[in-house]
């Protein structure tokens, strides 16, 4: 029964090798209340793919499955193609022979209640105590590296249906998104259908878009400013959340560049949460400390840029790292690979996985590769699971790509950024 139970979470080796158009029609229906369906590459046999369907639930309205329906029982053979089968099942055995779920345990919950407490008692004190300029920029920057830690740690994980079983607690986690100024509904469709489904690969991948400015790929044309990235990135970075913020965001609903947009019916209640969520984040963050606590509007205004660049810095090189350094791969297309487990290892790596603070302040997404390979798994659970990632990987003799610090994953993300630069 038990793994039975563990079966519906086999969230291992779901790369995403289906086009956009499948993933758009999905969520489109699923947006109607109708049922729709994610087809997602689970694993491969010797000869060919082996299509895992994960059906939506039609009564929620959301565009990922809180788990996956049971899959096929995995053979014991052992072979060269293999890899992928033996992973999953070692994965899955995981959380079955421990007897535990895979979604939030008692340190998610902790971290959950210390990241909202840190969060709102900030507020509370500095409208409690009205403090002077210094102190109200102390507490502000507060609040603003409790939002730094919520989205790492909660809203990507309630983004990924990771926290519980129950839709409806995802769905309000969610919102942590909009409580940080960024549209959590914009956020979960980039995130899926133009991250997950087509790592690194160019023109698909949202997270390789640089506007023109940023060469995160060999695929993309090469300008002459490219030559100074690796020397101007790191203030690009800083203010990444400004312009998803007051930006990107609304791009994304009135000016989508991405095919999948342009196809996506937004419903009508995504438009209202849009207006509602940026106008109750600029009014807790910019007015009410104007109009309230009779602050200077310039005063405010710095305050609310500095959180802006320490957030955008930080988020940016969490992920960052993880996917564009000088040894992960860029496939030409998302059909490059006969499995999406191998592309996942190809165009991942890991970063201070031994480090204990680094996953606890980053969401765990130091441990990168696990995260692709069980999305809907809390991140609480990673550690161990990248350690047999890693056995299991040597064994088969499938490289995998680990930098031992955050700093050397930096580094080699910024030589990547300066060999793209330089070359034609």
């Amino acid at each position: 029964m038990i793994l039975h139970k563990f079966s519906r979470y086999h969230q291992v080796l779901t790369l995403s090798v289906v086009s956009p158009e499948t993933l758009v029609q999905a969520a489109d229906a699923t947006d109607r209340g109708t049922p729709g369906r994610l087809n997602r590459i689970a694993e491969a046999p010797v000869t060919s793919h082996i299509d895992a369907v994960i059906t939506l639930n039609p009564a929620v309205e959301d565009l990922v499955p809180s788990e996956a329906l049971p899959l096929q029982s995995v053979s014991d053979e052992i072979g060269p193609s293999s890899f992928p089968k033996v992973l999953r099942r070692r994965l899955d055995k995981f959380f079955a022979d421990a007897k535990i779920s895979p979604k939030a345990d008692r340190t998610m919950w902790v971290k959950i209640a210390a990241g909202l407490t840190v969060l709102v008692g900030s507020w509370i004190v500095i409208y409690a105590l009205k403090p002077d300029s210094w102190k109200f920029v102390a507490l502000y920057v507060l609040s603003g590296l409790a939002q730094t830690f919520l989205l790492l740690n909660i809203a990507h994980d309630s983004n990924h249906n990771a926290i519980s079983s129950v839709p409806s607690v995802n769905k309000t986690l969610n919102y942590v998104f909009d409580l940080c100024g960024i549209n959590s509904y914009m956020w979960r469709i980039l995130h899926h259908r133009g991250h997950h489904s087509c790592v690194n690969v160019q023109g698909e991948d949202d997270a390789l878009a640089g506007r023109g400015i940023l060469r995160f790929t060999p695929h993309e044309p090469h300008k002459p400013l490219h030559r100074f990235q690796h020397l101007y990135a790191l203030f690009l970075y800083a203010v990444f959340s400004l312009d998803y913020v007051f930006v990107r965001d609304f791009e994304s609903f009135f000016f989508p560049s991405h095919e999948y947009l342009k196809r996506t019916k937004h419903p009508a209640r995504e438009y209202a949460i849009l207006f509602a969520g940026k106008g109750f984040y600029f009014t807790y963050m910019l007015l009410l400390p104007v109009l309230v606590l009779g602050k200077s509007p310039l005063l405010v205004a710095g305050a609310f840029v500095l959180v802006h660049l320490i957030v955008g810095l930080t988020v940016a090189l969490v992920f960052q790292t993880t996917h564009t350094v000088d040894s992960t791969h860029f496939p030409s297309s998302r059909n490059e690979f006969d499995n999406g487990v191998y592309h996942i290892f190809a165009t991942t790596a890991d970063y201070a996985t031994s480090n204990p603070i680094v996953g606890w302040l980053a969401g765990g997404l130091n441990h990168h590769i696990v995260h692709h390979l069980c999305p809907f798994v809390c991140h609480t659970h990673y550690a161990p699971l990248t350690r047999i990632v890693k056995e299991t990987a040597e064994e088969f003799g499938i490289p995998y790509r680990q930098h031992p610090t955050m700093t050397r994953a930096i580094w080699h993300h910024l030589i990547l950024l300066k060999q793209l630069g330089n070359e034609i």
